[in-house]
């Protein structure tokens, strides 16, 4: 504040400027009132729960107690060990709708199916497309597993149907219509049925995994013989882990079977992860596919379908046409 004062000393006019100070400012407190720090603390703990959440945390804390207590027996495939060789390789020739894998000891290649359009495709074991096989008198397959030779299984999502195919080298295109097939009505969920294949050439078992509603896994025998017509041995089981009803995952997109171990390795989608269990049905390992687990850059978008090759190494193709390729780092 600036005030003026006018004097007058001799006849001389004289103005005398004073500057007058404002009262000093008291110093603020700028502290958050109470309600700010529940708000925060709320906050955190939101955030807190949504990684954790994220990151399956809870599932992954589940597998580790139960590995913990599982069993003695063949040694299994280590996946703690497992690091990314090959990260999201784009299939070039797929655009979309990847599913379902096999490796075939025949070939010493891997086979997918492509469920729209219906196909079946060739690819090396780093990811590259060999050929592409159209497929008809068959809608929606989602798994495939290869059983011996030329013969390979493939599943029917939504007709419930399992279909014997062959598939050689000369082979362009697939008449599955005339295929032997089997249906198997137990009570499945529409687009939520038969997700993926895998089979089991000492046992002559097929293991059937179901995405959901119930999340669960078939066992079935004397497939092969129904098939062609004698089918009075044909048993269908439900695989369940030891001492729990059912896999403590979300879903279920594929599954694949290790000869070496006898040990079967489940994949879901919606929980990010492969689950190795061992004859025992106790989970022995685990391999998350989110970022930053196993060198992984990014998660896996929408894993569809795995497959295990003589050497360990594992293999993973997702939605809608990626590629991944694990190996034991030891």
């Amino acid at each position: 504040m600036v005030m003026c004062h006018l004097q007058r000393r001799r006849g001389c006019e004289t103005f005398m400027v004073t500057r007058t100070l404002p009262a000093p400012i008291p110093f603020l407190r700028r502290s958050l009132p109470p309600q700010s720090g529940v708000f925060v603390a709320v906050v955190v703990s939101l955030s807190l729960i949504a990684f954790v959440w994220h990151q399956q945390l809870p599932t992954l804390a589940y597998y580790w107690v139960r590995m913990q207590q599982a069993h003695s027996g063949a040694p299994g495939l280590g996946l703690s060990d497992y690091a990314v060789a090959i990260d999201a390789r784009e299939i070039e020739g797929i655009p979309a709708n990847v599913s379902g894998l096999t490796y075939s000891s025949a070939t010493g290649t891997l086979f997918a199916v492509i469920n729209d359009p219906a196909q079946v495709a060739e690819l090396s074991t780093d990811g590259r497309l060999l050929r592409i096989i159209p497929l008809r008198g068959i809608r929606d397959p989602e798994g495939i597993t290869h059983v011996a030779g030329d013969h390979f299984l493939i599943a029917a999502e939504r007709d419930r149907q399992l279909i014997l195919a062959r598939i050689n080298a000369e082979r362009t295109e697939l008449d599955l219509g005339v295929a032997p097939r089997l249906g198997l009505g137990i009570g499945l969920n529409g687009n939520k049925g038969f997700e993926g294949l895998a089979w089991d050439p000492e046992g002559q078992r097929l293991f059937v995994v179901q995405e959901k509603s119930p999340v669960r896994v078939l066992e079935i025998t004397g497939l092969l013989a129904a098939m062609h017509g004698a089918g009075l041995d044909l048993q269908v089981r439900e695989w369940k882990p030891g001492r729990f009803e059912e896999p403590y995952l979300r879903d279920l997109s594929s599954v694949s079977y290790d000869v070496a171990s006898g040990h079967l390795l489940l994949l879901s989608d919606e929980s990010r992860m492969a689950v190795e269990y061992n004859r025992d049905r106790d989970p022995v390992g685990v391999l998350p596919l989110r970022q930053g687990w196993h060198g992984l850059a990014h998660a896996v978008p929408q894993a569809e379908g795995v497959a295990l090759g003589p050497d360990r190494a594992l293999y993973v193709v997702s939605e809608p046409n990626l590629f991944y390729r694990y190996e034991p780092r030891r």
